[in-house]
């Protein structure tokens, strides 16, 4: 099949063992980005098998309708960036492995980097030696200190995991549903939404950005938060309400962001204000991006592709495609 792979910004993917799943096909791997319909319309003309690099590329109708070739899209996890509907009426099958029982231990590591790093102040640390100053104020112990975990799903189970090793203590918020599973497997679920925000000092936000979820961390939350607590999120910038970062920043409640993730990506030059402030501990979106990481989720992506060649097509999103 004619293979081709977008936004594979560094040229990473054939550097992978996983790679050479695609001996045998026709692979032509783009490297840079552009969100140009036309310009992608003419460089995928043909394509047969489109990879996706998570949801840096948004599909859509206009561009699906100018791929008279392309018969699957092949990806891993959730797939808010593709239009299912607009794929199935172009003929186009979806394939997504939703990885139901393994983790991202990539963005459960970052995670807790930026947890470590809001409590030493790193980065700002860093740059006060880099200035010729030598030491800022003191920064916190993690022992004893209170990590809010907001939803309880898969990732945020292993951060858990990791806060617990360092002797922090572990408090749960989610939905209703996610709230009855933690308690039913014996874990600490705060005593309402007000205390999750108020007594924890670091709260950090693991949920998939769907309809539903969208601004479900408000304004109100942060504000409740401690002077001296910091927020994180390594998971999509949709969850929070929009302007409540800054609102937060302006308030000095919570004292300090951890963010990986933003509503502009690629964000090149940095025109969000959020990645240059004092008190923002900003990183480009990097939690799922280790070579550990992308060698496991393109390993799934390319069985998927095998997989179609065969015909014996795998995790089909919209399987009436097949009839």
């Amino acid at each position: 099949m004619k293979v081709h792979i977008l936004d594979d910004w560094f040229d990473t993917l054939r550097t992978l063992p996983s790679f050479r799943l695609l001996d045998g096909h026709e692979v032509t791997v783009w490297n840079d980005h552009t969100d140009d319909v036309a310009l992608l319309a003419e460089r995928l003309q043909p394509a047969e098998a489109l990879v996706l690099f998570r949801e840096r590329t948004a599909i859509t109708a206009p561009l699906l309708e100018r791929l008279p070739n392309l018969r699957l899209i092949s990806q891993r996890s959730v797939y808010p960036h593709v239009d299912v509907p607009a794929c199935t009426a172009n003929g186009v099958l979806l394939c997504s492995n939703m990885h139901a029982d393994a983790p991202s231990v990539a963005a459960a590591e970052l995670t807790f980097a930026l947890i470590l790093s809001a409590a030493r102040q790193i980065p700002q640390q860093m740059a006060a030696l880099q200035a010729g100053q030598w030491q800022l104020a003191p920064g916190q112990t993690l022992r004893g200190r209170k990590l809010g975990l907001y939803g309880y799903g898969r990732i945020a189970k292993q951060v858990a995991a990791y806060a617990r090793a360092f002797g922090m203590e572990v408090v749960w918020w989610a939905s209703d549903r996610g709230r009855e599973r933690a308690m039913a497997d014996g874990e600490p679920v705060a005593a309402s939404r007000t205390a999750f925000f108020a007594d924890s000092d670091f709260v950090s936000v693991h949920v998939r950005l769907k309809p539903e979820t969208k601004g479900v961390i408000r304004r109100d939350d942060l504000l409740a938060m401690k002077p001296t607590a910091s927020f994180v999120n390594t998971s999509r910038s949709g969850l929070v309400e929009k302007g409540a970062l800054e609102a937060a920043l302006e308030a000095g409640r919570p004292g300090c962001l951890a963010l990986d993730v933003f509503d502009r990506e690629p964000m090149t030059p940095p025109v969000d204000p959020l990645v240059l402030h004092p008190r923002v501990i900003a990183t480009p979106h990097i939690g799922y991006v280790t070579e550990d990481e992308l060698d496991l989720q393109f390993a799934d992506i390319y069985a998927q592709i095998n997989a179609y060649a065969e015909g014996a097509p795998i995790n089909m999103i919209n399987p009436e495609v097949r009839g």
